[in-house]
């Protein structure tokens, strides 16, 4: 399928599911990552006033918040929503802020699991910016998924190739964020980011050496849900 296939199946799903299907009851989740400009300005052609979802894990590099302001300002967003987590749980199982050294799955259920789950609350469905071509339990990505909960998850940008998106970037003159220039090919908290090696997958560079991947809001419960069950 053609660049010119991709992005019109991807554009004519995101009306659908924005102005007919979920109408009100969707909100997109971005990261404001590498390649974070494709998904939200797609999404701001069809409603710039879409809930969007930021996770500001207090970890993160102000590169990336410094990104987002400028993007989101240049596509006219106009209900961006930082999602923080709670202080109170941080004081007592991470006052040092550390403890991303020796238990990074649940650092990332307090910082971004678990503050998801509560911005999440009010909608139905959400728009989330994965892709195939990023590897690992990506590989198989479905376009539509439904998530630990009841919620649907669609992942619009599945099937898009690295190529797909760089001309994307291009046709458009969209902003690349700050530390690709840097080698960042995925972009996260600073402490689990290193900037990928030649011949690298694109998320090589995330939490690397633990044998971690994801930071767990795609394919598992928060650490409180676990620790009811």
């Amino acid at each position: 399928m053609s660049s010119e296939a991709v992005i019109d199946s991807t554009g004519a799903l995101l009306r659908t599911l924005i102005r007919e299907r979920f109408a009100g009851r969707i909100a997109l989740v971005s990261a404001f990552g590498a390649e974070s400009a494709v998904l939200l300005h797609l999404a701001a052609g069809i409603d710039p006033g879409l809930p969007v979802i930021f996770l500001d894990t207090g970890k993160l590099f102000p590169e990336t918040l410094a990104y987002r302001d400028a993007l989101a300002a240049r596509l006219g967003l106009t209900d961006l929503r930082i999602a923080r987590p709670d202080p109170g749980l941080l004081g007592i199982a991470d006052p040092a802020g550390s403890l991303w050294r020796r238990d990074p799955d649940r650092c990332c259920d307090l910082r971004k699991v678990m503050p998801l789950d509560a911005a999440l609350a009010p909608f139905d469905a959400w728009i989330s910016g994965r892709k195939r071509f990023q590897g690992g339990d990506r590989a198989a990505l479905e376009a539509v998924e439904f998530g630990t909960d009841w919620r649907i998850k669609i992942n619009p940008l599945a099937n898009w190739t690295e190529a797909d998106i760089d001309a994307y970037f291009a046709r458009h003159d969209l902003p690349p964020h700050p530390l690709r220039a840097a080698g960042y090919r995925s972009i996260g908290c600073v402490p689990c980011t290193r900037a990928a090696r030649a011949g690298e997958a694109p998320r090589a560079g995330r939490w690397d050496g633990s044998g971690k991947t994801e930071c767990g809001i795609h394919n598992s419960p928060s650490f409180a849900e676990r620790a009811l069950a």
